[in-house]
This record gives C-alpha cells, sequence and structure tokens, in this order.
C-alpha cells in the first residue's frame, strides 16, 4: 500500500529496504529528519547523532570499511565541514556501499548561505544523484549504493529544503539483505600517504570517464517528448516546477544522475527541439557542462541566481506570464524572529546588553537559538559566521584589541551542542594562543534550534538508549580554564555576579569561562514551577523596562498605560518580574507544563 512520506522519511525508508546497516549525522535543517526516522528500524539499522558532520561522514566511511553499507546525512553547510574526508573517500574508494546526504537549502529558509552543493560532486570527482520526489528518494538511494559498489567510490545524494520537506506517494518494499562485505586490511587502499594518493588518482580519473558512460545509459535520466518546439533539461524539485508551467507543452530530459551529467544523451534530446530551456536552481552548473560541450541552450539569461525557483517565477521568465494578483488594502503585523517566551538564553543576554551601556563588552556569536541575541531589544551578539566561530572569531579580535591597547571585553558565545560540534578546538585555541575572551557555553540541555536532538553533553542516544554525560565544565576545566562559573540564566542577580566576576579574572589575566544551566522550555514534559507572571497595572509606571527583555509574552497596551503579560505564552521565567524596578509584576503560584 503506497504512503505519503516525505523526502527524509523515504530516504530512511530506502536505507533500510536496500539493506543499509549504519547512518551517522548532525542535524540541521532540511535534512534533520533523515536520521530522526531511522530509529524505528533499530533492529537493522544502526544510527547515531554525531558531534559533527565530519565525525558523522568519518564514522559512516569507516562502517563502509568494514563491510556495512552505510549513509551520513548533513545540511549543504555541513558537508564544508565534512569536505575533508569526502575528498579522500573519493581517492580511496569504499567497502560497501557509502552515501552522503546534502540536504540544499535554495532560499535560505534556515542557513546563513545558499551555496549550490552540486559543486562537491564535480570537484570531489564522485557521482551525484538528485531525485525529484518522495519514491525518488527511496528508490534512488538503493541505486546509489550499487553505484558507490560498482565505481568503488563515494555517492553524493542530493535534495533541496523542498524535496526533503514535501510529500508525494512512495510505495514502501521489503527489506533486502545484503551480506556483510568481509573486512581485509588494505592499506594501499585506505593509507592515505601521499605514495598511496598518487597511485589513486589516475583511478579516479578514469572511474571519472566510466561514469560517465554509465550517466548516458542509465534509466535515471531519461527522456520525456511531447513535441519539437521547446525542450527542458531539469532535475531536482525543478521537474516538478517546470511540469507545472509547460505540462504537456514541451519535452524533457529528467536529470536523475546529474554528475557526471549524460552529455551525449543531452546532446541527443537537444538535436530533437528547436529551443532548449535548462532549469537549475542557483548555480548554471548544468548550463555551464552544456554549453562547455557545444550544446546550444537557454539558462541563467532567464532565470534568476539566487532564491528558489517556482512555478510563477519559471512562467513569468520564461512564458511572459504574470500572475494575477490583488492588491488588499491591509499591513502584514510585523513578526520578527525572537527567543521563545522563557528561554534561558534571555537573562544572559540581557545581563550583557545591561552591562554594555558604554559599548565595552563585544559578543560573536555561533549558530543556533541564541543567535536571535542579535536582535533587538536584546542587541548583544555582533557576529555569527558558523558552527564553531563565536569562540574563534572572538580568539581573533580579542588579539587585535589587545596589541592596539583596545581595554574592550570580549565574549565567545555558543550552545552546548555546539560546543561538542565545533567548539573544544576553539577553546583551546584561546587558552593556547592566550587570547582574552571569556568563553560561553549556553547549556540548555538539547540542540534545540533543529527540533530537540539530544548530543554528548545530553545523556540520550538517538535510537533511546542511556549514554554517558560529557561535562562541558569538566572539558573547559581539562583544556586549562582556572575558573569555570556557573549560573542560572533566569536568576538575574546571579547572573550578573558571574559576569562580573568573569570580567574581574580576564581583566587579571585567569582564564575563565562561563556556563548557563537551564533547560530549553520546551523540552517534552518539562515542568516549571514558578507559576504565571501577571501585571500589577496599578503599581505598573508603564517605564517599559519589562520590555527590554524581548520576551513575546510581555505587551505594552498603550490605552492602559501599563504592561500586560498573555497568559497564553508566558512560562513563569520571571525575569521580567525581576527586571521591574517598581515590584509591579508577580507571579502566581503553580505549575505549568509546557510541552507534551
Amino acid at each position: 500500500m503506497k504512503r505519503l512520506l516525505t523526502g527524509n522519511e523515504a530516504i530512511a525508508r530506502g536505507l533500510y529496504e536496500a539493506g543499509g546497516r549504519f547512518a551517522s549525522a548532525y542535524p540541521g535543517t532540511p535534512s534533520t529528519e533523515i536520521l530522526e526516522n531511522l530509529p524505528q528500524y533499530k533492529e537493522a539499522v544502526y544510527s547515531e547523532w554525531a558531534p559533527n558532520e565530519k565525525v558523522a561522514a568519518e564514522a559512516a566511511y569507516g562502517a563502509s570499511m568494514a563491510g556495512a553499507r552505510s549513509l551520513a546525512a548533513m545540511k549543504h553547510v555541513g558537508l564544508n565541514v565534512a569536505a575533508d574526508p569526502l575528498f579522500t573517500a573519493a581517492y580511496n574508494g569504499v567497502g560497501a556501499g557509502f552515501i552522503i546526504v546534502s540536504a540544499d537549502d535554495p532560499g535560505m529558509h534556515s542557513s546563513q548561505n545558499e551555496q549550490d552543493n552540486r559543486h562537491y560532486a564535480k570537484a570531489a570527482k564522485i557521482p551525484m544523484l538528485e531525485p525529484a520526489d518522495s519514491a525518488e528518494c527511496k528508490d534512488f538511494v538503493a541505486e546509489a549504493f550499487r553505484i558507490s559498489e560498482t565505481f568503488d567510490t563515494p555517492v553524493l545524494l542530493r535534495v533541496t529544503t523542498r524535496i526533503s520537506h514535501s510529500k508525494s506517494l512512495v510505495e514502501p518494499g521489503e527489506r533486502v539483505e545484503v551480506p556483510l562485505r568481509r573486512y581485509e586490511p588494505n592499506i594501499v587502499k585506505y593509507v592515505s600517504t601521499p605514495a598511496n594518493a598518487m597511485r589513486h588518482h589516475p583511478e579516479v580519473e578514469r572511474r571519472l570517464i566510466d561514469m560517465e558512460i554509465y550517466s548516458n545509459n542509465s534509466p535515471l535520466n531519461f527522456e520525456e517528448m511531447n513535441g519539437t518546439d521547446i525542450g527542458i533539461v531539469c532535475a531536482s524539485v525543478c521537474r516538478q516546477y517546470a511540469k507545472d508551467v509547460f505540462a504537456d507543452g514541451a519535452s524533457y530530459f529528467h536529470v536523475g544522475m546529474s554528475w557526471p551529467l549524460p552529455i551525449e544523451r543531452i546532446r541527443a534530446f537537444a538535436g530533437k527541439v528547436k529551443t532548449l530551456y535548462v532549469i537549475e536552481e542557483l548555480d548554471p552548473l548544468m548550463e555551464d557542462a552544456l554549453k562547455a560541450a557545444g550544446i546550444d541552450c537557454v539558462g541563467k539569461a532567464k532565470t534568476p541566481l539566487v532564491g528558489e525557483l517556482n512555478p510563477q517565477i519559471l512562467a513569468e521568465v520564461l512564458l511572459g506570464e504574470r500572475a494575477v494578483t490583488k492588491e488588499v488594502d491591509a499591513e502584514a503585523a510585523a513578526r520578527p524572529p525572537v527567543l521563545c517566551a522563557g528561554c534561558p538564553h534571555r537573562g544572559f543576554f540581557y545581563t550583557l546588553a545591561k552591562g554594555n551601556k558604554n559599548k565595552n563588552y563585544v559578543i560573536a556569536g555561533d549558530i543556533g537559538c541564541y543567535t536571535l541575541g542579535s536582535a533587538p531589544p536584546l542587541s548583544s551578539i555582533e557576529s555569527c559566521i558558523c558552527m564553531g566561530g563565536g569562540f574563534t572569531v572572538a580568539a581573533g579580535m580579542a588579539q587585535v584589541f589587545a596589541r592596539e591597547g583596545d581595554d574592550r571585553v570580549v565574549f565567545g558565545v555558543m550552545g552546548d551542542s555546539t560546543f561538542m560540534h565545533s567548539g573544544i578546538t576553539g577553546a583551546a585555541e584561546i587558552i593556547y594562543n592566550g587570547a582574552k575572551v571569556i568563553p560561553c557555553v549556553l547549556d540548555n540541555s538539547i540542540t534545540a534550534m533543529t527540533g530537540h536532538q539530544d548530543n554528548p553533553s545530553t545523556g540520550r542516544t538517538l535510537m533511546g538508549g542511556e549514554a554517558p554525560v560529557i561535562s562541558i565544565e569538566g572539558t573547559l576545566r581539562a583544556l586549562g580554564y582556572e575558573k569555570v562559573l556557573t549560573a542560572d540564566p533566569q536568576d538575574l542577580a546571579a547572573m550578573q555576579e558571574a559576569v562580573d566576576e568573569a570580567v574581574a579574572a580576564i581583566k587579571g589575566g585567569t582564564p575563565v569561562a562561563i556556563v548557563t544551566k537551564r533547560p530549553c522550555v520546551l523540552i517534552k514534559g518539562l515542568k516549571l514551577e514558578k507559576g504565571l507572571c501577571v501585571v500589577d497595572t496599578d503599581e505598573c509606571k508603564y517605564c517599559k523596562l519589562c520590555s527590554k527583555a524581548g520576551c513575546p509574552a510581555v505587551v505594552m497596551r498603550e490605552k492602559e498605560k501599563a504592561a500586560w503579560i498573555d497568559s497564553t505564552l508566558c512560562t513563569g521565567c520571571t525575569v521580567c518580574m525581576q527586571v521591574c524596578p517598581f515590584g509591579a509584576i508577580s507571579a502566581v503560584s503553580g505549575s505549568v507544563e509546557v510541552a507534551k
């Protein structure tokens, strides 16, 4: 019986059905749900959250060496982190089939860039498959394993946000048990010394030629002829957009194996049509390859280089058909992103913002919910580059300030999961090179931004087992931080005391770090004992200081000249109560279960 599955769910199902045995990932939208859907198959497939994407790729590659079909999954920027093992594995080859899933994010719905990871397949000289719906997501996993084992290479399976999260019909099949390949030591194959790598490079080039021949004969690439006026070359979700716009009014060359491109079959297809369009999101990878092969086509001269495509855009730029719109005399309410009501990070950022009136603090941030500490009214974080950059960017800034006699205090900020991902080396950088930085780990007991996944500091595994808790404080002490201060960020007095002590320590030359500890307010089943906060309007002076904490539950009512707290949002964190200088806010006794 067919089922309606997202692309991510279908990839997980495909791994199970294709005899996969091992999967590792670091959560990152839009790839997260691939691994979240694997524990249901835990009798057949081992799955895990890795500390970061490089570790995930290396662990999955190790499983491949040991003879198990394996997969590593990550969002597009995660492949930057995993690029080192990817390129080396491309030279070495595999044991059993080895797939890396790259979930790209055109439109940057949840990312800091919209890089086109198709370039990785070209640069690493490995094959790449691009499914166009959930059924292909499932089926392409099995084909990717076959290609990997046939050509002794990793395979890149590229999806995008729309493919990962859209649903379409999938017909589940039975698992095919693929015997574990016997592990045999092979030093020449797997030990990446220069001498061995020199042997491998010519093999990689020959393999690339063989894979192009395979691509030209693969059923993953196919024609759909509906006429000779317009031909369209497309892959991934662009196939769906093109079909929506042109329907049977165009012929199509559907590209499922997009690297190496099936150039000769596309050349033959181009010879059958008068005008050939190449429809692809972001970079003109296919267009450039076709033009380099002497195939006349139209691509980015018509379609945009940035952002997602959609049927409306294609209809306008290719057919000149503008969508019919209607003007509405209404202004949408502004809904800027904010930290959740009750978010434990709020007290930390409020404390830094309050203490930074003379602009003497510099706060380098990182990737996570806490990046919203950059938004008004907290406006604390001043940089956010990549995972782990909170500490290392801060270190570079601090060294410059120190050499120039600038006495500003530099904080580096990241969460518990990010610390495990790539923060430990940054913490070592600060100690090793003597950077005057206060590293701050905001420990909310979960990987919150991507939907509450566990990490090495939570004590739980993806498959539901208990795990040793790696102590963040202990790790910092082991690295050489003489003072490791812990504070509940929702206790503003304690938070201020920790910040003051840390600033005094760093100015005195003592390596110091801060760890804030308070669970994410949305953790399933978490009970908050403080109760809800309410405003006594007779005592409220309408000074608006409570709004400086940036809690979405706190509302300023102009008519009443008083603050008001929305009880449907309030979690009783009491930060607003502590901020109020007039005692106008109090907590109603009782407890609230904020997540079920």
